[in-house]
Formats: structure tokens, C-alpha cells, sequence
């Protein structure tokens, strides 16, 4: 059976075509340029694919948001008001509708990352992860599918709010909609307009790795509270180099204060939180697990 499967980010859109995500035939990368000739690109990979591997049995498209992701509304699949100009308003599907006979499942870009994590990755085995995604943004999302939950709309974590570290109380935060959201104190751009560096070319005595570690370990407090999922893995470029997971732990346990008794035991805060596995390559392959799900839907 042939899938295909799309991972849509602000900067680029990756296509790829296959059997599973361990057998992938042909991929290309595009870069995210206006909506209308970007899903033109996606509709011309995947025609040229069919010709040279067969008819594609299902989509899945995992892309940045935010989306309408109500499946029994007419504007399923539709970007949402989005900073990305031109892409408010897009209906993500309707391209691939048009051109191929087969079902297409979307979800967000984190979703479709905690999809693999929990499937092929860090969570394989458990009952439900929360991905998060640190970088430009803060993203998460919860896998199998936010637990079986009927949703207004896909999870928004990064715009949660958190108390404010007391050496900082005077920085606004930099997100256009809430100013001192997680997302406004701990992404990247937060991070640049702080200190005027990225994180991981500050040295690790300087206060940003304890500041923001407390800001994301207040996040992981709040979700282990809320939805109870058995791991969070963190992953994006502001995580790449690990050194802030001991901060995030320390700053949850703190938060946690053994409240949950599964995590106040002996080194079970350190599994609790941990990075990512598949790196990279989560996007693309929860997509192509995306697209498994629709054609199961669908039969």
C-alpha cells in the first residue's frame, strides 16, 4: 500500500511518498512560499510519484497552524488566523481532494510528531505522550489523539500562563496575542529579545537556562496534572542540545511538589521528561501514520 505524506512548516514542506515510514521511496523539500503555489508543489510531487510507484491509497498532512480540525464542519482542514501572511483562510485540503481519490487525514505539525514519538519513538510502549516542540514557537500536543477527546480545537500549550520568575518581572514577553504567555517568556525569539543570544551560546551558569527551564517545567507540572500522560518529550532548537532538560526536571519536581505520587519517587521525574528519538524525522513519519489512520478510517 501506498501512502503519502506531507510535514508543512513556516520555512518548508517536506513530501514524501511510501509504504510505512521505515520505507520511504521518494522525498523532496519546498520551500513555504505562498499557499497557492506551495500546495501546487505538494499536488505535482505526488502526481509524478503516482506515475512512478502507483496509485496512493491515503494522505496524511501534519502542517503548522493553527487549523480547524472539527471533522464534521464544512471548514474542516482550514488554516485559522495565522502571523503567516497569506495562509489565513487556506483550505489545506481541498488541493489534494481535487486531484486524487483518497481519504486525507490532517492534524497539527506537533500533533503529528507526538503521534510518532508515542508510536515509533521515545513513547513507544506507553499509554499516551505529550509532545512539545521549543523554537520559534511553543507547540504540544498529545498522543493517541489528545485520548480519544472530542475537541474544540487542537491544544494551544504554548500560550498557557505560568508565574513569572522574580529576576524578570519587568519583560513584557513577545507573543503578538498575550504578551507574558510560556510561549511570549520561553521561545526562541523571547529568549533573543531577552538576552540578544540564542540559548545554547549563552554559558550554562547564566541565569536564562534556569529562568527558562522553570518556565517549561511549570508547562510539563501542568500537563502531568491535567491530562496524566505517562511521558513528556520535549523537542524543537531550543532544545537541541539537551542541557536544559535537568533545569525543566528540577523546576517540575519543584512545581509538583510530590502532589503525584508516580513521580515523586526516585529518579522517575528524569524518564518522565526526556527528549525526543526520532529527532527530525517525527514530522514525516507521524504523517505517514496520519495516512495509515485515514485509509483504515475510510475502509
Amino acid at each position: 500500500m501506498l501512502y503519502g505524506a506531507i510535514e508543512g512548516g513556516g520555512t518548508k514542506f517536506v513530501c514524501a511518498v511510501g509504504t510505512s515510514p521505515q520505507d520511504v521511496l521518494e522525498s523532496v523539500v519546498l520551500p513555504t512560499a505562498s499557499a497557492p503555489s506551495t500546495l501546487a508543489a505538494c499536488v505535482e510531487f505526488f502526481s509524478t510519484a503516482e506515475q512512478k510507484f502507483g496509485p496512493i491509497a491515503a494522505f496524511g498532512f501534519g502542517c503548522f497552524g493553527p487549523i480547524d480540525l472539527r471533522a464534521h464542519e464544512p471548514s474542516h482542514g482550514r488554516m485559522l488566523a495565522t502571523p503567516k501572511a497569506g495562509w489565513s483562510g487556506v483550505d489545506l485540503l481541498k488541493p489534494l481532494q481535487s486531484r486524487f481519490n483518497a481519504p486525507v487525514s490532517i492534524d497539527t505539525d506537533v500533533s503529528t510528531a507526538a503521534l510518532a514519538e508515542w508510536q515509533l519513538g521515545a513513547g513507544r510502549g506507553l499509554g499516551s505522550i505529550a509532545y512539545v516542540t521549543v523554537g520559534t514557537g511553543i507547540g504540544g500536543g498529545v498522543a493517541p489523539h489528545d485520548l480519544g477527546m472530542r475537541r474544540l480545537m487542537h491544544a494551544e500549550m504554548g500560550h498557557i500562563f505560568v508565574r513569572r520568575d522574580a529576576r524578570e518581572q519587568d519583560f513584557p514577553g513577545v507573543c503578538p496575542f498575550h504578551g507574558d504567555c510560556l510561549e511570549g517568556l520561553a521561545s526562541g525569539p523571547a529568549i533573543q529579545a531577552r538576552w540578544r543570544s540564542q540559548l545554547d551560546a549563552l554559558p550554562p551558569h547564566h541565569e536564562a537556562w534556569s529562568i527558562i527551564g522553570g518556565y517549561l517545567g511549570q508547562l510539563v507540572a501542568t500537563i502531568a496534572l491535567m491530562v496524566s500522560v505517562e511521558r513528556v518529550v520535549f523537542g524543537g532548537g531550543v532544545m537541541a542540545n539537551g542541557l536544559l532538560l535537568p533545569h525543566i526536571r528540577a523546576a517540575a519536581a519543584t512545581a509538583l511538589k510530590d502532589y503525584l505520587e508516580p513521580l515523586s519517587q526516585p529518579g522517575a521525574i528524569d524518564s518522565y521528561i526526556c527528549g525526543p528519538q526520532l529527532g527530525t524525522r517525527a514530522g514525516i513519519a507521524g504523517a505517514f501514520l496520519l495516512a495509515e489512520r485515514a485509509l483504515a478510517s475510510a475502509g
